[in-house]
């Protein structure tokens, strides 16, 4: 994410809610006005701690995902905020008798699990229960059916809360509260509370289209009004057995959020650690601000004037914090690690060109087709799940992959689109194709034959061999292509071929393409002339659109020039679009030595210093998709400014290259051996180029051990 694009509006409100809960420990208006405080400190206020749930929730659930690995980040960290938290208020404990109480090791399960070990601390328990419980619903359920739960989940909260007036008088009920009131004091906690919270923020992350801000302050500032009633009611009637929750409290946050996101600017890292510092210390403060007071005998202004208590417990809180803050920045700084999986050699995606080249490319296609973004072999190399998701979040609604285990990944994901599998599916695989609404391509009558009689009900698209003699039923075989059409659990969506030299523009290639494309056509007349109903059409795949871009079809399927490269370098093509590469390819310098002139490099003494040398050695090698062609002066990589050549044969795990001349390289540079760049001499064209082969090969050869990291998140 662009620092000049982040979520300045949720780093500000941070603090905001942080001195609202101040507030609601403090009750600022007590000394002039009972109801103004009470307006205050329990309706305004209420929106301080589920802004924090919501905004854990934008940051954390979301529908796509790998696997549970930032849920347990969130967890581990929570828990160590709330440990420190609970070490440095035992001597409040003590003092105040808190290991004096009966039942003691019952009550003290019960703190840390639900209620706190002090009164404010209950938040942090809550966050990692209820973002537990939000995570998975949304995992199982998606989000329409996670909500639903978890709004039963409030729904409950809220009876044992601000309605308990109204459920304690049912008997039956009223049994199941005092049981909830066994095994925690309140219902404000991580199991009715906070989960609606989280799922609410999540799905505001995964939402397409933001609502404007006019509208979101418009429903926040009706829900408000409402909430406010809603609250004066229950008070006026004295329903309530706290007053944490209420019925408007979550369209009221919903609007309010949607309305925050709009407040986009430079990032204030800072805000996040000091308002939790705050949250956790403004106890403290309140003792320390009493204790001032009673030693200076300033009772009077700094205690019964809830006003001026207060701002002095803000302005101590505040103060304490960004000390605190600025001492964590100074200390972590020094010890601040690179960033995850840059240690030795990785990938580089930047969605930013990825988004652009999507777009492009949808612009170039004919009125009503799609682009069907192709994922197979983890997306060129790419990441499946980065390039997959990325696509999904901007609206791409079709995908193509080789094989069903790459579709039910993408599903696993959370990506929603259709999902096209190209290549064979075993036909006993057959229930994982509904289960996962998967679309399987028919590749011969005797296949859609096998497939149908497994007895599910599969979507398919069938496939059409026009001359590059690979899948497909023959186009001249029109009695099998209809019978498929008959087959009683295959549901055909779609039917395709693929041409085989659509990127030559050769003149017996372009005749060839034609005669494919007439092919195709013809075959779907005679459908047509059959009384068959035809479905979705597709032929074009990344070169047919560069070269055949005024086919009409339903579909086009991006392969290579969704990640804005050209197969090989210096192409022509029929139709130029500005296509950006989203690739790069990188490693660190990990040791440096003088070598001798006369002496050998490497791997069978292929090379031999001609003049006293200085070599870097990479952390990168064949295993992690280098082609070993690029051995021995084939290759170039880039360090700093310079262009250094590949020397010796390329290993394993490691490379070499000659930087005599540059003395400014060090260990621990940076070296770019595929640069996302148009203009590059690194381009992935130029570089499979060099070793013999195509940028598909080369991108989809890259090894599985290299981490993806990506760059200009959208």
């Amino acid at each position: 994410m662009n620092k000049y694009n982040s979520y300045t509006g949720i780093d500000f409100f941070r603090l905001i809610a942080a001195l609202l809960v101040i507030t609601i420990h403090t009750s600022p208006l007590a000394s002039f006005s009972e109801t103004g405080d009470f307006v205050l400190t329990r309706v305004v206020a209420r929106v301080a701690v589920p802004f924090f749930f919501m905004t854990s929730g934008f940051f954390l659930i979301s529908r796509y995902s790998r696997d549970n690995s930032e849920l347990k980040k969130f967890i581990k960290k929570t828990a160590f905020f709330y440990g420190i938290a609970i070490l440095i208020y035992i001597p409040v404990n003590l003092y105040s008798g808190y290991f004096h109480q009966d039942n003691l090791i019952q009550n003290v399960i019960k703190d840390i699990l639900f209620d706190g070990t002090f009164y404010h601390l209950w938040y942090l328990p809550a966050s990692a229960l209820g973002a537990w419980i939000a995570w998975y619903l949304v995992k199982r359920l998606g989000y329409k059916k996670a909500l639903t739960a978890a709004s039963a989940l409030y729904l409950l909260g809220l009876l044992g809360d601000s309605y308990y007036g109204l459920a304690g008088n049912i008997p039956g009920v009223n049994s199941f509260y005092q049981f909830v009131f066994q095994v925690s004091d309140y219902t404000r906690n991580g199991i009715f509370f906070a989960p609606v919270f989280f799922v609410l923020g999540g799905l505001t992350a995964d939402m397409r289209h933001r609502i404007s801000l006019p509208k979101s302050a418009c429903g926040f500032g009706i829900s408000f009004v409402f909430m406010l009633a809603e609250a004066l009611l229950l008070h006026y009637f004295d329903l309530q057995r706290h007053d944490s929750m209420y019925v408007l409290l979550v369209p009221c946050m919903y609007f309010l959020f949607h309305a925050i996101l709009h407040f986009r600017g430079k990032r204030l890292e800072r805000m996040r650690t000091l308002s939790l510092c705050i949250y956790i210390i403004h106890p403290m403060m309140i003792i320390v601000v009493r204790l001032f007071a009673k030693i200076f005998h300033m009772q009077n202004l700094l205690i019964e004037n809830s006003l001026v208590h207060f701002l002095s417990v803000c302005a101590a809180s505040v103060i304490f914090s960004v000390i605190v803050t600025a001492l964590l920045r100074r200390y972590g700084r020094k010890n601040r690690k690179p960033a995850a999986g840059t240690d030795r050699a990785w990938i580089e995606v930047d969605l930013k060109n990825l988004t652009h080249n999507a777009k492009t490319l949808q612009k170039a296609m004919q009125p009503k087709c799609q682009l069907m973004a192709v994922v197979k072999a983890e997306a060129y190399g790419h990441g499946a799940f980065e390039i997959s998701t990325c696509l999904d979040q901007i609206g791409v609604k079709a995908f193509a992959v080789a094989t069903i285990d790459e579709g039910i990944h993408l599903r696993k994901y959370g990506v929603r689109g259709e999902i096209l599998i190209l290549g064979h599916t075993a036909v006993w695989r057959a229930a994982e194709l509904k289960r996962y609404n998967l679309i399987q391509t028919l590749i011969s009558y005797e296949y859609a034959n096998a497939l149908n009689r497994q007895g599910a009900s599969v979507k398919a698209h069938l496939k059409i061999d026009t001359g590059m003699h690979r899948l497909g039923i023959s186009c001249y075989d029109i009695t099998a292509v209809k019978q498929v059409f008959s087959l009683k659990h295959i549901t055909v969506c779609g039917i395709y071929t693929h041409l085989c030299c659509s990127d030559s523009l050769q003149a017996v290639d372009v005749a060839y393409t034609h005669e494919q494309i007439n092919r195709f056509y013809s075959l779907i007349h005679a459908l047509q002339d059959r009384g068959i109903t035809i479905p979705k059409l597709h032929i074009q795949s990344s070169y047919g659109l560069f070269n055949y871009p005024g086919l009409q079809c339903d579909y086009v399927r991006a392969g290579i020039a969704l990640y804005g490269v050209f197969s090989a370098p210096n192409e022509e093509t029929v139709r130029k679009l500005d296509l950006r590469p989203v690739l790069s390819l990188k490693s660190k310098v990990v040791l440096i030595r003088p070598v001798p002139k006369g002496e050998c490099i490497g791997y069978g003494r292929c090379f031999v210093t001609e003049r006293d040398s200085r070599i870097a050695i990479l952390s990168i090698g064949y295993a992690d998709g280098v082609p070993r062609n690029l051995s021995c002066g084939n290759g170039m990589i880039r360090i700093r400014h310079y262009l250094v050549p590949v020397i010796g044969r390329i290993c394993m795990d490691q490379l070499t290259v000659d930087i005599t001349g540059a003395e400014d390289i060090a260990v621990g540079d940076v070296a770019t051996l595929i640069e996302a760049k148009t203009d590059s001499e690194l381009t992935a064209a130029i570089v499979a180029d060099h070793a013999g082969s195509i940028s598909n090969e080369l991108l989809c050869r890259m090894g599985t051990r290299l981490p993806v990291i990506v760059q200009n998140k959208i």
